[in-house]
């Protein structure tokens, strides 16, 4: 049914049954939707139960086998779930066109006109002539004709049935040749959706699956997309997914992975389920450029995979991922829906969807929920990079770190995500932390002065700050009680010097780096309590407790330079006070903590 080989007739469209595609788009449905359950059966129990049960060169074997049959089941779920749509997509916009065919042929009917087979519609005689006073002679609308026919001549005037006639005669020409455009353009998208032979699923699979996937979406916009509610609040986001038929839910799982599990107010297992769908498609859309910029994100993608796939506890709900700017992450250490205790971690300078957010930054997330964990087991700890964090090659030179701009932009989407687990976190008070280390303190500072505050947040940590915008802990929106800092003696970036210092300090970062910013930072900031964002988090005018923590290697020893003492707040086992600090306060247990004093 191509325009080029067998032209669409309107008889053809007239009789199409839509509901017959419908019908196959289901059966295409449960296939994918048994794929998905075999693959989570593998995950969740085979995987487990062979890890806690056997050993050995066998064991690994068999691991090895189920993982890659998982990957298969993950691909059949997409694939076939992708036919569905195209499928429930190619019926929905037929059926559109067969309204506006079936309006014009009763409209014909109605007129007693005759809609001939090559859509040309004849009019019977009508109207009066001017000067015999006869009706006028009927006739026939041909398809493409101008509307209206030929203008009056001034004796005669038009028979009222000839610009009736023709209008439906356009209409009836439209709605067929629109219906071919689409029969031909679904005929071709769905011919690509076919699988190699065997039973592997390559990388290069995952590619062609991206390819896939944005030609679905691009075809069934109409059908799905303008119903993602994307400029909704998160809670009226969350109604929008409960009022749902468990079809549609499944449709926008395949199709709009990327925005179903992006978007806040989804619940978190629906998010994380969207989100490992998304990530194989984003792993195949990379692979497929081979540039710097998208090496460095596979990498980061492929050790979150890798992490995911390894079964460890807590359990990881990947609540967010994309490609844009310098990469999205969200992951979640225990479950934030059902946990009593959620606290959220936004990194800062020089983080991005790299190799060494994957493993540094996520461990920070879960050795923070495993803390908290010991102190109350209902708690769930997330690394939150939903912003474009200042990136630097070379410690401080970059001016995004100095500026405010990438912090209120974060801080704006950190509202908005806390806002959504408010909405989908199912205990009637939920106890949630921010926490922000380096910039992400800034970005934290940010999101406490927009709209009303963070959405539900109670307490707010500040580690490695170099201020947050604000000069007291009151003006965070919690009360200063609720504000807690921890800043290591060696840690250069909470000792950055003042705006007021701002000659100095650039000069230092511009001929000196590291060293130079720490030394004559010293040197220009005279016991102001000053940071470049404001007054120093730590201290006493400030007014927010501070927590001990250790301080941390030297910037410089008899091993080089390091700014290690700027990264081990979360480490239990280089920072065991300030890791079990952090987590005593996401637990809501802050009565525990001992006091630092201020500096």
């Amino acid at each position: 049914m191509t325009p080029q080989a067998a032209p669409l007739t309107w008889g053809q469209l007239r009789d199409l049954k839509c509901a017959e595609l419908e019908g196959a788009a289901d059966g295409w449905g449960k296939a994918s939707n048994r794929a998905d359950a075999g693959r989570d059966r593998i995950e969740k129990q085979l995987l487990n139960g062979l890890r806690e049960t056997q050993q050995g060169a066998a064991a690994d074997a068999a691991v090895g086998r189920l993982r890659q049959l998982g990957r298969n089941l993950q691909y059949v779920y997409t694939e076939c779930g992708l036919v569905r749509t195209a499928l429930n997509s190619l019926a929905h916009e037929m059926r559109a066109q067969q309204r506006v065919l079936r309006d014009a042929l009763d409209d014909a009917e109605a007129l007693r006109f005759t809609v001939h087979a090559d859509g040309s519609v004849t009019y019977p005689a009508a109207g009066e002539g001017l000067i015999a006073g006869k009706p006028l002679a009927g006739g026939t609308a041909s398809v493409g004709a101008a509307p209206g026919l030929l203008p009056p001549s001034g004796l005669v005037a038009p028979n009222p049935n000839a610009a009736k006639a023709q209008d439906i005669a356009d209409r009836v020409t439209k709605a067929v040749r629109t219906a071919a455009e689409i029969d031909w353009r679904f005929a071709g998208i769905l011919r690509e959706l076919k699988a190699e032979e065997g039973l592997k699923v390559p990388d290069r699979t995952w590619t062609d699956a991206a390819r896939d996937a944005a030609s679905v979406r691009d075809a069934a916009r109409g059908y799905l997309k303008a119903g993602i509610p994307l400029d909704a609040s998160p809670a009226a986001r969350r109604a929008w997914w409960a009022g749902l038929t468990d079809e549609q839910r499944e449709e926008y799982l395949a199709v709009y992975p990327d925005q179903i599990g992006n978007l806040d107010g989804i619940p978190a297992l629906v998010r994380d389920a969207a989100n490992r769908d998304n990530l194989q498609l984003l792993i195949g859309k990379l692979e497929g450029r081979g540039d710097a910029g998208a090496e460095t994100q596979l990498a980061g993608l492929r050790e979150i995979d890798r992490q995911l796939r390894d079964g460890r506890q807590p359990p990881m709900y990947l609540l967010g991922i994309g490609d844009e700017g310098n990469g999205r992450a969200i992951v979640s250490f225990g479950n934030p829906d059902t946990a009593r205790n959620v606290s959220a971690y936004v990194p800062g300078l020089n983080t991005s969807l790299d190799e060494d957010f994957a493993r540094n930054d996520l461990k920070r997330a879960r050795d923070t929920a495993i803390g908290t964990q010991q102190h109350d087991p209902s708690s769930a700890g997330i690394v939150w990079l939903g912003y474009d964090a200042p990136q630097s090659l070379d410690g401080f030179d970059s001016f995004d770190v100095m500026g405010d701009e990438r912090a209120v932009r974060g801080g704006s989407a950190f509202n908005q995500f806390m806002s959504g687990l408010s909405a989908t976190n199912e205990n009637e008070d939920p106890h949630m932390t921010a926490i922000g280390h380096s910039y992400g303190s800034r970005t934290v500072g940010a999101a406490t002065q927009q709209g009303n505050g963070i959405p539900g947040v109670d307490d707010i940590v500040l580690v490695g700050s170099p201020g947050v915008g604000v000069d007291r802990a009151e003006d965070l929106g919690v009360g200063k009680d609720h504000v807690f800092v921890g800043a290591a003696e060696n840690d250069i970036v909470t000792k950055l010097p003042s705006k007021r210092q701002s000659v100095v300090g650039a000069a230092a970062w511009a001929v000196a780096g590291p060293a130079g910013s720490y030394l004559l930072g010293d040197i220009a900031d005279q016991g102001d309590d000053d940071l470049w964002f404001g007054k120093d988090p730590a201290s006493e005018a400030f007014g927010a407790r501070r927590f001990p923590v250790d301080e941390g290697p030297k910037l410089v020893s008899g091993h080089g330079l390091s700014i290690d003492a700027h990264s081990q707040y979360f480490d239990p086992d280089r920072d065991a006070s300030s890791a079990n600090s952090i987590a005593l306060v996401a637990a809501g247990q802050s009565k525990r903590l001992k006091a630092e004093e201020y500096r």
